[in-house]
């Protein structure tokens, strides 16, 4: 069966995952819908400009910018090698979504290299969360500025896990998260740069939590994390990747790019927990944080 350019282009033009073409000089010269869908940035907002300018700036789970150096589609172009790789993109709402990035060649009739073709496949638990948010919503469990569990959920959900703690002996861990300096933010950008960073940032949590996991708003610029069946070297190692991402997180108000860092106290339930000790104990090991620095995780 032969097909037509036009139907092609609706084929490519309505895939499930994320499809854009570079030249040589890594300048976009296609987006499809699924792009706009998984960035927030439109076709008409990217093409005809780098992929590095102000679009994705891919990051990996350490933080280190694939855009200057390091970038895979650059790569790919010079030495014709097919890559893949799990990064993460910067969506235009200013989180970082993990995306499984695909890249290969793009070639003319002739066979000569004209630039990249770049496919990447959401793995952020949108459809899972997007539920979440529904159910949350029913029963008035929600914080309608994060789109987070709310407190009172946050304290139902430690009781689930605290029952299933003493009945089945799954472990499970807490973060506690705080954006450094954010009264900063607040007193530079008003309130609406800071609701615009607790969202990008909340956001971020979301789009980067295992299915079975669930983080709040404690309230004003904390969060809580609600993480299960893990040990201290998984809870570690999760909860720098999360503060790495946030780090690399931005969005633009009123033309000025805002960022942020947070600080996070993480620790395992111990035999003799109550909720509230629980969450004393990280609470405190979240001001060692603070003490130590800032943009740091503290385990205990």
């Amino acid at each position: 069966m032969n097909l037509d350019k036009d139907s092609c282009d609706r084929i490519i033009d309505n895939l499930n995952d994320g499809l854009y073409f570079v030249d040589t000089n890594r300048v976009i010269t296609y987006w499809n819908k699924a792009a706009e869908r998984i960035t927030g940035f439109t076709a008409a907002e990217v093409v005809g400009k780098s992929c590095a300018d102000r679009i994705l700036t891919h990051i990996d789970s350490e933080g280190k910018c694939l855009c200057t150096g390091l970038c895979p589609l650059a790569a790919t172009i010079a030495d014709g090698a097919n890559r893949e790789a799990e990064i993460f993109l910067h969506h235009k709402d200013g989180h970082r979504v993990p995306v499984l990035v695909r890249i290969s060649l793009l070639r003319d009739q002739d066979g000569k290299v004209i630039g990249g073709v770049e496919l990447f496949t959401d793995l952020s638990n949108i459809r899972a969360n997007t539920l979440r948010i529904q159910e949350l919503e029913k029963l008035a469990l929600l914080d309608n500025l994060t789109q987070l569990a709310n407190r009172n959920y946050i304290e139902r959900a430690l009781r689930s896990g605290f029952l299933e703690h003493k009945r089945m002996k799954i472990p499970f861990g807490l973060f506690f998260i705080d954006i450094d300096h954010f009264k900063k933010v607040n007193d530079t950008y008003g309130h609406d740069g800071g609701d615009e960073v607790l969202r990008f940032v909340a956001q971020t949590l979301s789009a980067n939590s295992r299915p079975f996991d669930l983080y709040g708003r404690w309230g004003g610029e904390e969060f809580l994390g609600i993480i299960r069946n893990i040990n201290a070297d998984d809870l570690v190692q999760l909860g720098d990747r999360l503060r790495v991402l946030i780090e690399h997180a931005y969005i633009y108000h009123d033309g000025i790019k805002l960022q942020a860092t947070v600080s996070i106290g993480a620790t395992l339930v111990k035999e003799g927990d109550t909720a509230k000790s629980l969450i004393k104990r990280a609470d405190s090991l979240l001001y060692e944080s603070k003490r130590g620095g800032r943009n740091r995780l503290t385990f205990g």
